[in-house]
């Protein structure tokens, strides 16, 4: 992380800059109060100068609601192909938040903001960055991100398919969306035992849950009844989410939560995995949830699944087809990884897009978000279809 320089009262001051999405620190840095208007903020911040609050905390909040009013939105053709007007759509979303992001706040030792009416920020603080021992930079939008993470940290996210509600640490993505977790929650079980409704059908299974998060769906497939839930996550956050979650939930008994990189060692009767459901490159961690590049993680997950599942075992995707819908990854082009992975579709399950921006009208994607659909598709690999081993498969083409 770097160190930012500037002058105040007269006295050479300095902190580290922290940014989560990997913002660059501002090369100029000065200090304004409650005198400062938007438009003269906007100029600034486009000029190359970040700003230091110093005033009152609520009326920084009210700068910020002001500039974003003011910032200039790049007109975007609506006569665009559905992924130009997506790629457009977030290339101004990132110029955006650039911009809002020159708006900046000191996080003093002990985590403490240093403005009138400031809250409490030191639980939320250290939540996210742990303990900090130096005077620490922060944009003020990461900052009310982080605040706002906490609260669905300490409140919880409802599952209603859990009967419970999950609570998510910061920059793990939130399961605030419950089509996958329902269909999760109601596809049937490989095996026989697997074919009972409910809670406890799953008798015998031993699960894998891949890219876990907060472990919400190695929760539900525990308290369906399956013997062993091994969950994994890359991101080491995520593993500390699905930890708490598991005692929370009563289940650390049942549930390990692993940092690992897609595979655990060894074979699973079912191995689950929903993966980010856009191509393209994730420019925070909090994106690593949703963007995949050149679905990166889900062609690695289909090639490897043969290796980790049991005789009998299913794989499970759970995946948004949004990328179609936007013109970024065909149905056919999907279904091609499954097939090269030597998997073959056994049945599937789908549900439409419940989430409020289906129903946005004003929303630059509407046309898409509205025919989005959630599909569990669950496959295994050829040879177990045709009744035989890989090698004698393999000796047969011969």
């Amino acid at each position: 992380m770097s160190m930012v320089s500037w002058t105040e009262n007269g006295t050479e001051r300095a902190a580290r800059w922290r940014s989560e999405n990997g913002a660059a620190p501002p090369a100029c840095l000065e200090v304004v109060d409650d005198t400062l208007t938007a438009n003269a903020a906007l100029r600034r911040i486009r000029s190359g100068v970040g700003l230091l609050w110093r005033g009152d905390y609520h009326n920084a909040r009210q700068l910020l609601k002001a500039v974003s009013r003011r910032i200039d939105h790049r007109a975007i053709p609506r006569n665009l192909d559905v992924a130009s007007l997506f790629r457009a759509h977030r290339a101004e979303r990132s110029e955006r938040a650039g911009v809002l992001g020159g708006i900046t706040v000191l996080l003093e030792p002990g985590i403490r903001l240093a403005l009138r009416r400031a809250p409490d920020v030191s639980a939320a603080c250290g939540e996210a960055y742990g303990e900090l021992q130096e005077p620490t930079l922060v944009s003020l939008t990461e900052l009310q991100g982080v605040l706002s993470a906490w609260q669905w940290h300490e409140q919880g996210v409802p599952v209603p398919a859990l009967g419970a509600r999950i609570h998510p640490r910061y920059s793990v993505f939130s399961p605030s969306r419950s089509e996958y977790v329902d269909l999760v929650a109601r596809a049937p079980l490989p095996g026989a035992a697997g074919t009972a409704e409910g809670v406890g059908g799953a008798g015998g299974v031993d699960v894998v849950d891949i890219g876990t998060g907060t472990g919400v769906l190695a929760a539900v497939l525990a308290r369906r009844g399956a013997v062993r839930v091994v969950a994994t996550d890359i991101n080491p956050r995520a593993v500390e989410s699905a930890q708490e979650n598991m005692q929370r939930l009563g289940l650390e008994d049942r549930v390990s939560v692993l940092e690992a990189d897609l595979f655990p060692p060894g074979r699973a009767d079912l191995v689950v995995c929903n993966p980010p459901w856009l191509p393209g490159e994730p420019t925070s961690t909090l994106e690593l949830g949703v963007y995949d590049d050149h679905s990166d993680m889900l062609r690695r997950f289909l090639d490897g699944l043969g290796e980790h599942l049991t005789p009998g075992g299913e794989g499970w995707l759970v995946l948004s087809d949004l990328a179609e819908h936007l013109g970024l990854r065909s149905r056919e082009e999907l279904l091609g990884m499954i097939r090269a992975a030597g998997l073959e579709v056994v049945g599937s399950d789908s549900t439409p897009a419940r989430h409020s921006r289906a129903e946005d009208p004003h929303d630059l994607l509407h046309a898409a978000r509205r025919q989005e659909v959630t599909t569990l598709w669950r496959v295994q690999p050829v040879a177990v279809q045709l009744g035989m081993s890989a090698p004698a498969r393999r000796s047969r083409r011969r």
